[in-house]
Order: structure tokens, then sequence, then C-alpha cells
């Protein structure tokens, strides 16, 4: 289940850097792509990227990272990030604090999977302050679709 933020208020978002991030893959491994899009104000930014031979949540968590390194130098602003992986999500905000203690490895002392984009992940993180939120997929909100087509766009051919 989602992390459970207090809701958003009216107006919450007036000012952040809103964010929506998304991975796609084409088989699971197999060829995948990341997408984001960015809000501020009334601007926009999108981006995409990909690589042959990946697995979805690698994607997932590759559009986050390529979303945080994004943030110009100096922003200082609040960033609001929605992605519709649980998997990026919980591993973020409830599960990398135990994996850290205990070593990278999870609570059956197996080595933590995608270690390396955690790692990336949570020093990005570190320096932001970042509310992450879950968002449905597929369910008809626009930064989530755009940000669903960009990854499909990095997914590479052939």
């Amino acid at each position: 289940m989602p992390r459970k933020n207090t809701p958003l208020k009216a107006g919450a978002l007036n000012g952040a850097l809103v964010i929506y991030t998304d991975g796609a893959c084409s088989g699971n491994p197999g060829p995948g792509g990341w997408g984001v899009v960015m809000y501020h104000g009334k601007r926009k930014k999108e981006m995409f990227g990909g690589e042959k031979d990946t697995t979805n949540n690698r994607m997932e968590m590759m559009a986050t990272i390529k979303a945080l390194e994004a943030i110009k130098p100096g922003f200082e602003g609040p960033v609001v990030l929605f992605t519709d992986s649980t998997y990026v999500l919980k591993g973020i905000t409830e599960w990398i604090h135990g994996w850290k203690k205990r070593g990278w490895k999870k609570s059956d002392k197996t080595p933590v999977v995608n270690k390396d984009l955690w790692q990336e992940l949570d020093a990005l993180n570190s320096k932001r302050n970042v509310r992450w939120e879950w968002v449905k997929g597929h369910a008809g909100d626009p930064g989530n679709e755009r940000a669903d087509e960009l990854a499909g766009k990095g997914v590479p051919k052939g």
C-alpha cells in the first residue's frame, strides 16, 4: 500500500516544483525507457531516455534520478514528486532506512536489488526537500499520462 501522506491542501502546489515520473519496459527484462515531466509555475520541462537491457523497476528509479538531477542548482523551493511505482515510493520513504542500517541488506539478509540506483537516489533525495506522492497509473492524471508517453518514447527500438 502507498504511504499515507496528509492530503494536499488547495494551493499546496503553488510555487512548488511538481514532477511526474514513469518507467516502461518492453519485456521485463528487456528494452526500457523512463520519462519525466516537470512543472514550475508556467514552465514545463520534459525528458526521456532508455536502455537496451533493463527492468521496469530500474526505469522507474532512473526517471526519479534524472528528474532530481535536472533541478537547477540553487533551487530551494519545495519539490513534489509523483510516481505510480509503489516500489520507488516505499523504497525511498520506508525501506531504505533499514537497508542502510543493515549494510544494504534486506530484512532476510539478501542484498538489496538495484543498490546502485538506490544509493544514487538516496544521495539526490537527501539534498532536496522532496515530498513523495503516489499517483494511480493509467487513470487519467495528465502529468502521469504524459510521463508514461515519454517513457514509451525512451524505449530503444530494435
